[in-house]
C-alpha cells in the first residue's frame, strides 16, 4: 500500500520576535514506525509551502496513495489578540486530496485527539486515529487490505449509523522506531524556533499542579529510557550536523531523578549539542540547573504559572516556588521565560497586581503576558464556560474560544498592553 503523510501545521508559535516553527516529530514517528512493513511512505510538510494545496496536488499525483494520514498540530494559535484557527487550513487540505484520489484519508495528531468528534464532523474524514497512534496507524494500513477488519482497533473515530463513535484508546505508541524525516526540510527546522523536537516525556497538557504531588509519576504517559533520547540526539549531531534540539517534555524536572539522570548521561557521552525544554515552575533544585547548564541547557521555557484557584488562598503564597525556581535560574545562569496568564476564572484587580508584580520583581529572557485563558475541553475552565453562559456545547470549542474573568474583561488588555511599553522583554499575546 503507498502511504502519504501529511503534516498541515503552518502556524507560527510566537515568542516575541522569534517566530518557532516546530518539526512535526509526531509525523516522523509515524513515518518511522512503517520501518518493517510491506508499505511505501511518503512525507509532506507543509510548514514552509507558499501554496499548500497546489503542494498537496502535486504529492498525491506522484505518490498516488491508497491511504493519507493527515497530522494536526493546533486547533488553534492560542492568541487572544490575534486567534487564528488551524481547522479550515486542513479541511482545505483534505478537500484537495478527495479532489485528486480515492485514497482514504485518515486524521490524527494531538488537536485531533483533543475534540475527535467535533472535529472529525467539521474536517469529515473517512477514519480518524487519537492518541500516541504510531504503531495503530500501521495496523490500520493492514487492516484496510481487501478482506482485513479494523473496527475494533484501539482509538479508533468512524461514523456508524450517522453519528461519529470513538473507540477507547489503547496504551499509546512505544517509540519503538526512531523518527524517518526523510521529506522534512531539517536545513530550515535548524534555524527555526528552538530547534529540532526530541520526544524525553509525553504527558497532557498540564503539568502537576505541586511539587509534592504523589501521582506525578502517573501523569506522564511514556517516558522515554534515557539511552533512546541519547541516540537519538547522537545520530541529529552526527547524519545532520544539528547543533540544537528542543527536548519535547511539559515539566522537564517532573520527576526530578529523571530529569538529573538525563543531564549526567548528556554529560558523559560528550555531546556537543545545545537545547532547551520546557520546565515547570517548582520543584526544582540547585543540583539539576547546575546540571541543566553542564548538560547544554540553554534557555528552558516556564509555561503558565499554577495560581489557580483564585478564589481561595493567598496568591503570593503560591506564587512562591515560582518565585523560587526564577531565582535558581538567575543564580547559575540559566536563561528563561515566563508565561502568565491575566484573566483567569475569579481574576481581580487585587490579583492582576500581585502577578505584575511578580513579574517586575524577575529576570526572564522573555515573559508573555496570556489575555484569558484558552478553553480546552474536558477542563475546570470548560466547565466555568459552560456554567457562565460562553458555550452551550465542549463541541463549540474547535474554534478558538477564551474565557476572560468578567471583573477584568473591560479594561484587562490596555492595562497590560501599557505594561508591555515600559518593559521591552514582554509581549501581549
Amino acid at each position: 500500500m503507498r502511504v502519504l503523510l501529511i503534516a498541515t501545521n503552518r502556524h507560527d508559535r510566537l515568542m516575541s520576535r522569534l517566530n518557532a516553527k516546530p518539526l512535526p516529530i509526531g509525523l516522523a514517528y509515524v513515518a518511522g514506525a512503517f520501518a518493517n512493513s510491506r508499505h511505501t511512505v511518503t512525507s509532506l510538510d507543509l510548514m514552509f509551502s507558499e501554496d499548500a494545496c497546489a503542494d498537496v496536488q502535486r504529492a498525491v499525483g506522484d505518490v498516488q496513495p491508497d491511504l493519507v494520514g493527515i497530522s494536526l498540530r493546533n486547533l488553534s494559535n492560542h492568541s487572544y489578540l490575534d486567534p487564528q484557527w488551524a481547522l479550515p487550513d486542513s479541511k482545505a487540505v483534505i478537500d484537495t486530496v478527495r479532489a485528486c484520489c480515492g485514497a482514504t484519508i485518515v486524521c490524527g495528531g494531538p488537536a485531533f485527539s483533543i475534540l475527535p468528534q467535533a472535529v472529525f464532523d467539521y474536517l469529515e474524514p473517512d477514519l480518524g486515529l487519537i492518541g500516541d497512534a504510531a504503531d495503530t496507524f500501521v495496523r490500520l494500513a493492514d487492516s484496510l487490505e481487501p478482506g482485513a477488519p479494523h473496527d475494533d482497533l484501539p482509538g479508533l473515530v468512524c461514523r456508524r449509523d450517522g453519528r461519529v463513535v470513538v473507540n477507547p484508546a489503547g496504551d499509546g505508541s512505544a517509540f519503538n522506531h526512531p523518527p524517518r524525516l526523510d521529506g522534512l526540510d531539517i536545513a530550515k527546522y535548524a534555524q527555526a524556533g528552538f530547534g529540532m523536537g526530541v520526544v524525553t516525556k509525553l504527558s497532557s497538557f498540564a503539568y502537576p499542579t505541586r511539587a509534592g504531588d504523589s501521582s506525578q509519576q502517573e501523569a506522564w504517559r511514556v517516558i522515554r529510557p534515557i539511552d533512546e533520547v541519547l541516540a537519538e540526539v547522537q545520530n541529529l549531531e552526527a547524519r545532520h550536523g544539528l547543533r540544537k534540539v528542543f527536548f519535547i517534555d511539559n515539566a522537564f524536572n517532573v520527576p526530578l531523578p529523571h530529569a538529573k539522570d538525563l543531564c549526567r548521561a548528556l554529560v558523559a557521552c560528550g555531546t556537543t549539542v545545545h537545547w532547551n525544554t520546557c520546565l515547570a515552575p517548582f520543584g526544582c533544585d540547585a543540583e539539576l540547573v547546575r546540571l541543566m547548564n553542564q548538560a547544554g541547557c540553554v534557555l528552558v521555557l516556564m509555561g503558565a504559572l499554577p495560581t489557580a484557584p483564585l478564589a481561595t488562598g493567598n496568591l503570593a503564597e503560591r506564587l512562591q516556588p515560582a518565585l523560587e525556581t526564577c531565582r535558581l535560574c538567575e543564580r547559575h545562569g540559566l536563561n528563561y521565560t515566563l508565561s502568565v496568564t491575566f484573566g483567569e476564572p475569579d481574576e481581580t484587580r487585587q490579583t492582576v497586581a500581585a502577578k505584575l508584580d511578580f513579574l517586575r520583581g524577575v529576570k526572564p529572557s522573555l515573559a508573555n503576558l496570556r489575555v484569558g485563558v484558552s478553553v480546552l475541553p474536558g477542563t475546570a475552565v470548560a466547565a466555568r464556560a459552560l456554567a457562565d453562559g460562553l458555550i452551550a456545547d465542549e463541541a463549540e470549542l474547535v474554534k478558538p474560544t477564551f474565557y476572560v474573568a468578567p471583573a477584568v474583561r473591560d479594561w484587562i488588555v490596555d492595562t497590560l498592553l501599557a505594561e508591555k511599553a515600559a518593559n521591552r522583554r514582554w509581549n501581549v499575546l
